[in-house]
């Protein structure tokens, strides 16, 4: 299934749309307002929360936890590199892999040598734009939190 992210920029509140390729919303991302780190909810077209991305604070490299209900689910980190952003995705001792460019602006998730999603960023947008091609069979909503954190982690001096 292909979605679309197009995050609002000059927004007090932090609320975006998650579409699919036909234009419908799907999910919604919502912020919480005046906080120290970003925290992040994923929530489906009927304002369910589905998962919940919080930044944790006062590390070298950023780190994010993605939780399911009050359960941690994946931890994103990332790692010091020369060359390339290199994020580590632990989804419970399932470990997800992204390849790409280093502006990230053409990336694939793979979970081991299984292909999990494309994402292509847009070059020339007033916000970050990405669209997001998920293999059928993935958890749609957590491959989406994937994504969401990869953005705040690979372009935080941005936001």
């Amino acid at each position: 299934m292909k979605y679309i992210i197009r995050q609002k920029i000059w927004s007090v509140k932090d609320r975006f749309s998650i579409k699919d390729e036909f234009e419908n919303d799907r999910f919604f991302v919502e912020s919480k307002f005046l906080t120290l780190g970003n925290k992040l909810y994923l929530l489906d077209a009927y304002g369910n929360q589905l998962f919940y991305i919080e930044q944790k604070l006062f590390k070298i490299m950023p780190v994010y936890e993605i939780f399911s209900g009050d359960q941690l689910f994946a931890v994103l980190k990332r790692k010091f590199s020369f060359l390339k952003p290199k994020v580590e995705i632990d989804q419970n001792g399932t470990f997800y892999l992204i390849s790409g460019n280093a502006l990230a602006h053409e990336f694939t998730i793979t979970r081991g040598n299984t292909l999990v999603a494309r994402v292509s960023k847009e070059w020339f947008a007033f916000s970050d734009t990405y669209g997001v091609d998920i293999v059928s069979g993935e958890n749609e909503a957590f491959i989406l939190s994937l994504v969401i954190c990869i953005d705040q982690i690979l372009h935080e001096d941005n936001h």
